[in-house]
């Protein structure tokens, strides 16, 4: 049963032109600790600098100089300043975007800092899409589509932006804490459990409770879930 858990129903999925699976992620930022100070960097591989062709700023140039101008060259002209207008449009707003996306993820990362600085997943603060939109000035909708397309490289590894965004509860001792860390304890207590007599979700709510997260029973089965962790008969080893 162990050798057969191990094994992939669908083997051939991974070499089909529609999956994900082989697919390569590369990190749209990376947060570096050095001396004990968190450097941010955005990953510009998919957006080079961008300019506007001196080739075709100079045959503006030409045209505009020139003393008299047939009706071709007046066209030419508009035309050419027209695509040199988009062109800066767009230059623009690539900037803009590269800023965008700096900026939230900078915010990220102050906001969990000691998360970064440590990589204890305890450290984790409770924290929203509005959490950060409201630092940054931007709309949550905004933030959003960073949170959930982007990905950072991280000394603990890449992960989903979207990962360190989490709803919070307050433990025994009246502190807001993060709900990846609720998980995180509790994913602890099952793989330290008794295979031939694993907790049921009542005895994992008692337990969690003792440990000071005030959690209920469907909570813990919600989360149970979340963390991949079957019920209580499905996690038996005889």
């Amino acid at each position: 049963m162990n050798e057969i858990e191990k094994l992939n129903p669908k083997p051939g999925a991974a070499f089909g032109s529609d999956t994900k699976m082989n697919a390569q992620i590369v990190p749209d930022f990376t947060i570096q600790l050095i001396d004990g100070q968190l450097n941010l960097i955005l990953n510009g591989r998919n957006a080079p600098e961008l300019h506007v062709s001196s080739e075709y700023r100079n045959m503006l140039s030409g045209y505009k100089e020139a003393n008299k101008k047939s009706k071709e060259q007046k066209k030419a002209v508009q035309f050419i300043k027209q695509k040199l207008d988009a062109a800066r449009w767009f230059i623009d707003a690539i900037k803009q975007r590269q800023h965008t996306l700096y900026e939230t993820m900078k915010t990220i990362m102050d906001f969990q800092q000691d998360y970064f600085l440590t990589g204890d997943e305890q450290q984790l603060k409770p924290m929203i899409l509005k959490d950060i939109a409201d630092r940054i000035g931007m709309d949550i909708s905004t933030v959003s589509r960073v949170a959930n397309s982007k990905y950072v490289d991280t000394p603990y590894g890449t992960k989903l932006v979207k990962w360190f965004f989490s709803e919070g509860i307050t433990n025994a001792a009246g502190e807001d804490v993060s709900t990846i860390e609720v998980k995180k304890a509790l994913g602890d207590v099952i793989a330290a459990e008794d295979k031939t007599s694993p907790f049921t979700d009542e005895q994992l709510m008692n337990i969690m409770n003792e440990k000071g997260y005030p959690i209920a029973r469907r909570t813990v089965a919600k989360y149970r879930e979340m963390i991949g962790a079957p019920v209580a008969r499905l996690r038996k080893e005889l």
